[in-house]
């Protein structure tokens, strides 16, 4: 009997160190609930409301500075005023008051949405309020924002804002379309930063590299 209890205990031997070695080297992650969005906030700590409107304005003092706001781009044809600018200091006029339109109800972080001028306007320019990226600019070798868009269409221009790692907001250019697939783009994808150039002697907002500038969006 005691030969056999013996011979029980070898066999059942190797299965406990398994069954220890797998249970403390081979734990199973089980899936973690994603976070919770966060919302982009206003210069008074409110969350941004799509039906609210808002200037666009960039951290810092003098020439980094300065309101975005609707202008007429040097050489077009267009009818209505089509450029997207910065004026040239934090001192003076303030800019266009714009609306963000998400693909859902809530303006979150990392999330896709439209921005538009939101001011009164005839049918004729109701398009020209309505940003999207431009073609390439052979002279700065970017693309200009510029207006004459769309809104939640295969052809729309989908920006992001999310978080500076320094103080306030940038906006990112989402560059995937149909609408659709825009919620799969990593965020490697968004490389492109919405920044500015000088064309003709105005800050142009613009596709940049790098050095986007912070901003803030107070309401109006």
């Amino acid at each position: 009997m005691m030969k056999c209890l013996f011979l029980l205990c070898l066999c059942l031997l190797p299965i406990v160190v398994f069954s220890s070695t797998f249970t403390s080297q081979n734990l199973i992650d089980l899936p973690s609930e994603s976070p919770l969005p966060k919302p982009v906030l206003d210069t008074n700590g409110k969350e941004l409301n799509p039906n609210s409107s808002y200037r666009i304005i960039s951290i810092g003092r003098g020439a980094l500075g300065g309101d975005v706001y609707l202008g007429k781009s040097p050489n077009s044809d267009a009818p209505c005023p089509d450029g997207v600018f910065r004026y040239n200091s934090d001192v003076g006029r303030s800019g266009t008051p714009v609306r963000f339109i998400p693909l859902s109800t809530n303006i979150f972080e990392n999330q896709l949405l439209n921005i538009q001028f939101n001011i009164p306007t005839v049918k004729l320019c109701v398009s020209y309020t309505i940003w999207k990226v431009g073609n390439l600019n052979a002279h700065l070798r970017t693309m200009l924002l510029e207006t004459g868009g769309t809104i939640g269409q295969a052809d729309s221009t989908y920006f992001k804002i999310v978080k500076s790692s320094k103080f306030g907001y940038n906006l990112l250019y989402c560059p995937i379309t149909p609408p659709f697939l825009c919620p799969l783009c990593r965020d490697e994808n968004f490389r492109a930063k919405v920044g500015v150039v000088i064309p003709n002697g105005k800050k142009g907002l613009a596709l940049v590299n790098e050095n986007p500038p912070d901003v803030l969006f107070p309401e109006v």
